[in-house]
């Protein structure tokens, strides 16, 4: 056996773990039994924009597994009345047992009935893993018990009444309802092997920081970065323009419980400062986008739209100073206010003059237009800090860095937010970015780089300027693999009725990927060429009611964002897409609406699930076929070269 200085130090190293050809040996034949299980279940989701109990729900129902699986075991030995409820106790095991104690008759009875079903549905659910990694997953105190009940078989007589000691015993010494509790976790534990979010946690929904609360539980998962995530991550980076688009966007959807309640911002200054400023001023284009008719009586929606109007005048003066820093940027035609000819009531956009529907700008200097007034200085300073010392938000946002990146390549298929810049000919676009041009895949590794840099220096007296700003260019620039548009219209929408201007023209990159060709492409330079890759996509509602498909490029590429906020639903026709990736290949899901909770539990109602395409495969996946697989197998050869420096005296064994 011939190996080098730097191999036998790394099998001196692995030697330390496993010290004699015994343990080696027990270790090589574990991973082969490892690798040669099922390939756990990915969960994909997208474009979550805080909607909670659409995003509970999904995770709750694992996207329809945990139904499917019920009806693979009890499809014709329990009524389709008993699997909804079996299902529906699953999902929300504490608030079912409520309604269902009221119904029935002998609970004992239905207790010992119950924890039955559930061990058969959890055994199913837990195959595809070890009894190490099934056991880690068990809650203290608990452990024991249901590890034995999940691999008693029963398949003799003393077993099968030992199995049927423990139900007895749990109903006997009322601890059902824990076990049932304990046991549908575990279900919904082991149904999800790894959750994949494809970008925008944050914005238009009332609850963010629920959906956060819930990823940072979660036993596993990945997170790409969305352009309203950058957005929120660089306000909390402290860049003033990102914090002037985030309150925007809370106070239009009515979203300012958000930030006063779940993140501690105080917006009592920027209220005193609109009301004094927009005190005659019905604000009627700024009222905002109301979904609880009960919650506001109509003088507060009046005092949220000129919030909405004053931070909005406010943002185009941070931004058009912004542009004004950075002519790289190429962005001068967002420069509209001093475009405005504020005697006769008109802008000029693109060389063209239209009428605005307002006209009353009390803070605008129209000298120097895009300059702050003193009292908009102040306010925007005291907003700043706000945002910098929010410890919940900052909580949230170093989660966001630590699990999650611009782009991710997992187990043969990219996943991406937003969009690959590209030129019409299919060439990737160069685009200059703190004075490097970058392209394709670097273009995405060097924005994340300087999105990191971003937050490491957030609170750096001496930070870059320029690399704070950057956070903004990516959340809105037409050259940002994060926006996929030629502008944000945002100043077109707000104050000009003629629709023409509202325009935001799609990069190339969204009709160039219905071909394979592209999409092969664009994997090849994303270093990833196997024959069964996808590139999963969000950020781009799927329109299904005005005809288009979730599937494209003969199946290349996958769009999961059907619309989760509510805000996308008249244009969607849907409430999101969800994909899954199990042993037997690619199932994209399509929901309909989720209204509530309570309504789910009491008339048993869950997403209906139809199935958008299913590739299944000829040889079902395993561990093996998987990036974890590719890990073991490496470790396996490691482990055998350790064997054979074992066996030839090169390294000592230990005893």
């Amino acid at each position: 056996m011939n190996i080098d200085n730097k191999t036998k130090e790394y099998l001196e190293l692995l030697s330390n773990t496993y010290g004699n050809i015994s343990a080696v040996t027990e270790e090589i034949i574990n991973l082969q039994a490892i690798i040669n299980l099922p390939k756990g279940t990915e969960l994909f989701l997208s474009d979550i924009h805080g909607e909670y109990g659409s995003f509970s729900h999904i995770l709750k129902n694992a996207s329809g597994i945990i139904r499917s699986k019920i009806e693979d075991i009890f499809e014709s030995s329990i009524t389709e009345k008993e699997r909804k409820t079996l299902a529906t106790l699953i999902y929300y095991p504490e608030e079912k047992l409520e309604y269902i104690k009221k119904e029935v008759d002998d609970i004992d009875e239905w207790y010992r009935i119950t924890l039955y079903r559930l061990i058969k549905v959890a055994r199913e659910v837990s195959t595809k893993y070890t009894r190490s990694k099934v056991r880690k997953a068990l809650p203290k105190g608990f452990d024991y018990i249901i590890d034995e009940l999940l691999h008693s078989q029963g398949d003799y007589k003393d077993k099968e009444r030992y199995y049927k000691q423990i139900i007895n015993s749990i109903v006997e010494l009322d601890r059902a309802e824990e076990f049932i509790v304990v046991l549908s976790d575990l279900i919904k534990r082991m149904a999800i092997d790894h959750l994949h979010i494809i970008g925008d946690i944050f914005d238009r929904g009332p609850s963010a920081k629920l959906v956060m609360e819930e990823l940072i539980k979660f036993h596993s998962l990945d997170i790409q970065w969305g352009n309203h995530d950058i957005l929120w991550m660089g306000a909390a980076c402290g860049n003033e323009a990102c914090i002037a688009n985030v309150i925007r966007i809370c106070s239009r959807y009515d979203n300012l419980d958000t930030l006063e309640d779940d993140y501690g911002i105080n917006i009592r200054p920027l209220s005193t400062f609109a009301m004094q400023k927009y005190q005659d001023d019905e604000c009627t284009d700024f009222m905002p986008r109301v979904y609880d008719y009960n919650k506001y009586i109509d003088t507060d929606k009046n005092v949220i739209a000129k919030i909405h109007k004053a931070i909005t005048i406010i943002q185009f003066k941070l931004e058009g100073q912004m542009i004004k820093r950075h002519p790289e940027y190429k962005m001068s035609d967002r420069l509209l206010l001093d475009k405005i000819d504020y005697v006769n009531g008109k802008v000029k956009v693109n060389n063209k003059v239209y009428e605005l529907n307002d006209t009353n700008f009390p803070t605008i200097n129209r000298n120097d237009p895009y300059e702050l007034s003193k009292e908009e200085a102040e306010l925007i300073e005291r907003l700043k800090n706000s945002f910098l010392n929010s410890p919940v938000l900052k909580e949230h946002i170093s989660f966001l860095y630590l699990n999650g990146a611009m782009y991710n390549r997992f187990n043969s298929n990219l996943l991406f937010h937003g969009c690959v810049p590209m030129n019409e000919d299919g060439s990737f676009r160069e685009v200059e970015m703190l004075g490097k041009t970058v392209k394709g895949k670097e273009l995405f590794d060097y924005a994340e780089t300087i999105a990191r840099i971003a937050f490491a220096q957030r609170k750096n007296k001496t930070k870059s300027k320029e690399v704070e700003d950057i956070m903004w260019y990516l959340w809105c620039s037409a050259n940002s693999p994060l926006f996929g548009k030629d502008k944000a219209a945002t100043f077109e929408r707000y104050f000009i009725d003629d629709k023409e201007p509202h325009k935001e023209i799609k990069d190339p990159y969204f009709k160039l990927v219905e071909s394979k060709e592209i999409c092969e492409k664009i994997l090849k330079e994303f270093g990833i060429e196997d024959e069964d890759s996808h590139i999963i996509n969000g950020h781009m509602p799927v329109k299904e009611k005005n005809g288009e498909s979730p599937i494209r490029a003969e199946g290349k590429l996958l769009v999961i964002d059907g619309g989760f906020a509510k805000s996308y639903r008249s244009q969607t026709g849907r409430a999101g897409y969800t994909l899954t990736y199990n042993s037997h290949g690619l199932v994209l899901s399509a929901n309909e609406p989720f209204d509530s909770k309570d309504e789910a539990i009491r008339n048993e109602i869950d997403i209906k699930y139809d199935i958008m395409v299913n590739e299944n495969k000829v040889e079902r996946k395993s561990v093996g076929d998987t990036d974890i697989g590719l890990r073991l197998k490496k470790e396996i050869e490691n482990l055998k070269l350790l064997i054979e420096a074992y066996r030839e005296g090169i390294i000592k064994e230990k005893k």
